[in-house]
């Protein structure tokens, strides 16, 4: 029973929530006593357990590791995961990939320039409509009714 729920847990939310249907198919108290185990034990992240449950925190280990992972191979030829076993071509992916995150970062500056003129031609135009917009009694705050 227990390894069931281990593996239950280490597929997520949609296993749980399969099996807690077909139990309600098959037999409806099965399938009751699940869902209050689901929610009593905080699985579905529901209720008083506000917090990530248990397989979404595995998740988020996993892609943590992977991400340093795909980091730390771009410390030199040979490091990168799955290399190839030819250095040429291993130092030659490294450049690149050195490359591609130089030309994304430069084109992530050109973008934060390019919203930064935006942004400014905008507030100008504000400012100047601001300035020539007619000061009659029109555009006069409304008085309160009495």
């Amino acid at each position: 029973m227990n390894d069931m729920v281990l593996k239950l847990d280490e597929l997520g939310k949609p296993a749980w929530i399969a099996v807690m249907v077909i139990s309600f198919i098959l037999f409806w108290p099965v399938g009751l006593a699940i869902l209050a185990y689901l929610i009593w034990s905080g699985r579905m992240g529901c209720g008083w357990h506000g917090d990530r449950s248990r397989w979404q925190a595995r998740m988020a280990e996993r892609m943590d590791e992977k991400m340093g992972s795909w980091s730390r191979g771009a410390c030199g030829p040979g490091a990168y995961p799955g290399s190839t076993g030819n250095r040429a071509f291993d130092e030659y992916r490294v450049e690149t990939m050195k490359r591609l995150e130089d030309e994304q970062r430069e084109f992530q500056d050109f973008l934060e320039r390019l919203r930064l003129a935006k942004d400014r031609a905008e507030f100008d135009q504000f400012m100047t409509d601001r300035k020539n917009r007619p000061q009659g009694p029109d555009t006069a705050e409304p008085k309160p009714a009495a």
